[in-house]
């Protein structure tokens, strides 16, 4: 009867596990980068971002997504933990209309707000998920020093009212956020 129980408490535990863990089938989402490139005294940026299909199904179904892109700059100590330097953030909006075959997607940063119309949902998501060469700060302005670019992609489930995030502090705001940083690249003391 012991033996009995071991194996049904083990067995149990065997399941829980196996439905917890996600399935790699699934995907998941991914950036693809950061890919830093110092040029004529100034940092360029170039990263993507890859959604999962769950993400573009949502989409196509004319759900509207808000993805916020966070692009910072960091420098490495080695004794002290690494010091932000600057930021930059995006906040892109995307969205479909199924039954009009309308694309739509809207880019804003703290100077410009930019909004597209696009012929394909292919194309949408494209120029959505994808910062190329931005042209991030001049390299005279930093320290001597090694420093990284951190990319930090997120995207709200919903928007709640303030009031109602302090309550119910059990729900996520987030339905995913990953980041990815860079390799290192020094800043030499001119002499």
């Amino acid at each position: 009867m012991k033996i009995k129980l071991k194996s049904v408490f083990y067995s149990l535990i065997f399941t829980c596990c196996f439905l917890l863990v996600p399935s790699p089938s699934s995907g998941s989402p991914e950036i693809k980068g950061p890919e830093v490139k110092l040029q004529n005294n100034e940092i360029y940026v170039t990263t993507s971002f890859l959604p999962d299909e769950n993400y573009i199904q949502e989409l196509r179904n004319g759900i509207t997504k808000e993805l916020r892109f966070y692009i910072d700059l960091f420098k490495v100590w080695k004794i002290w933990p690494d010091e932000f330097v600057l930021g930059e953030s995006f906040v892109r909006t995307l969205e479909c209309d199924p039954v009009k075959m309308e694309y739509i997607a809207t880019s804003s940063n703290r100077n410009t707000i930019i909004e597209k119309r696009f012929k394909s949902f292919e194309s949408m998501v494209k120029w959505a998920v994808s910062i190329d060469n931005l042209k991030f700060t001049s390299t005279q302005e930093l320290e001597p020093g090694s420093y990284f670019v951190r990319v930090t992609v997120e995207s709200k489930i919903r928007k709640l009212p303030p009031v109602i995030g302090y309550f119910l502090i059990f729900l996520p705001e987030n339905e995913f956020k990953i980041k990815k940083d860079s390799f290192l690249f020094i800043k030499r003391d001119k002499r």
